[in-house]
């Protein structure tokens, strides 16, 4: 056995996680150049951040210097933009690293994790690395949560309910009123908006009202911040003082610290490219259902999912890579032969339609 005698048998056969191509990788792979990809597989903002982030950055003094660990400009900022009070706010390197952090908290080995799927793969990869149960249930045709499944389905292990709002892959929304359904159970529900500035939903401002809701953010896309990692959730403060003592030390470095800052004093801006993204989102799904062998689903997020109905999504998906189109391919129970594309800039989706023209002529 060698060294994995020491490992823990739960994990010798993890799968881990299934993450976006880096362009880099294929060099000298594809038809194109590198630095000529669209990429469109990760639904990042294609505008990028606030100008205003990279002159911070390079006029920034104090890398040296150890980031504030209870971060508490940080939460006034962020909780100032979200419309809470600070103590309802802890921030992560990135919005995964929140998901892990919760779970750690709240199970223990063999306890259950209800999720809906399908829905962001990081729910389960973070379940299986705390050492709980995932119990997926599946949403209809249409990718609506069945509420009356979720309440059926809770147990005595049960410790937690995921919910993707927007829902990625499938871009769907879940109405409040099934998300207060859930939490009435009583059972803690992690609510993950990280799409909430293209979709404008929201269950924030009841986070103060229920000991067991709670909500989480990115400023991966709207912001442009992705590559710096950092997000935010949104806790009943119980919650929030448990996640900040059991937190790794530092874990929002200083580049991403002055990030949010100088993001949240140019919003006009960065809102300004959401609703750029969001009608490219209205335009894209247009185009799309032009071509008679894909099958777009409406999405309040800034990608659409689309079912491919003539061919392997795989072949597909290998074609548009070859020709310097990164989309994300989904082959799994509910989301055979489907791909997702993230909104681009006009300029990418006149592309991409090309091609896919080109492709199915």
């Amino acid at each position: 056995m060698g060294i994995e005698k020491f490992i823990r048998p739960d994990l010798t056969g993890f799968g881990g996680y299934s993450p976006s191509t880096a362009p880099e990788t294929l060099q000298g792979k594809i038809e194109v150049q590198v630095e000529k990809i669209i990429k469109l597989d990760a639904n990042e903002n294609p505008y990028g951040c606030s100008p205003r982030v990279s002159q911070a950055l390079a006029a920034y003094p104090r890398f040296n210097i150890y980031p504030d660990d209870g971060q508490t400009g940080l939460r006034k900022l962020l909780a100032g933009y979200a419309g809470v009070d600070a103590r309802h706010i802890v921030a992560g390197g990135g919005s995964n690293q929140l998901i892990d952090l919760i779970l750690r908290l709240f199970l223990n080995q063999g306890d259950e994790v209800i999720n809906c799927v399908p829905t962001f793969g990081i729910y389960s990869f973070s379940t299986g690395l705390c050492g709980g149960t995932l119990v997926g249930l599946p949403r209809d045709e249409n990718f609506a949560v069945d509420v009356r499944a979720v309440k059926a389905a809770i147990s005595k292990k049960t410790k937690m309910i995921f919910l993707a709002n927007p829902n990625n892959p499938t871009g769907n929304l879940t109405p409040p009123e099934d998300i207060l359904e859930m939490v009435d159970t009583g059972v803690p529900v992690f609510v993950d908006e990280a799409y909430y500035e293209f979709s404008g939903q929201t269950v924030a401002p009841l986070v103060g009202q229920y000991e067991n809701l709670m909500v989480l953010r990115s400023l991966s896309k709207w912001a442009g911040l992705a590559g710096l990692r950092v997000g935010y959730g949104l806790f009943p403060p119980r919650i929030a003082d448990y996640l900040l003592r059991i937190k790794i030390p530092y874990n929002v470095n200083v580049a991403a610290l002055v990030a949010v800052e100088e993001s949240l004093k140019d919003i006009d801006y960065l809102l300004g490219t959401v609703k750029k993204i969001v009608a490219e989102r209205e335009r894209l799904f247009r185009e799309l259902e032009k071509i008679e062998w894909l099958k777009p689903f409406p999405s309040q997020a800034n990608f659409i999912l689309c079912s491919v109905l003539k061919g392997e999504g795989r072949e597909l998906w290998q074609k548009l890579q070859n020709k310097g189109i990164l989309v994300r391919y989904f082959d799994q129970p509910q989301l055979q032969n489907f791909i997702r594309i993230s909104v681009g800039k006009p300029e990418h989706t006149d592309a991409l339609i090309r091609v896919l023209k080109e492709i199915g002529g």
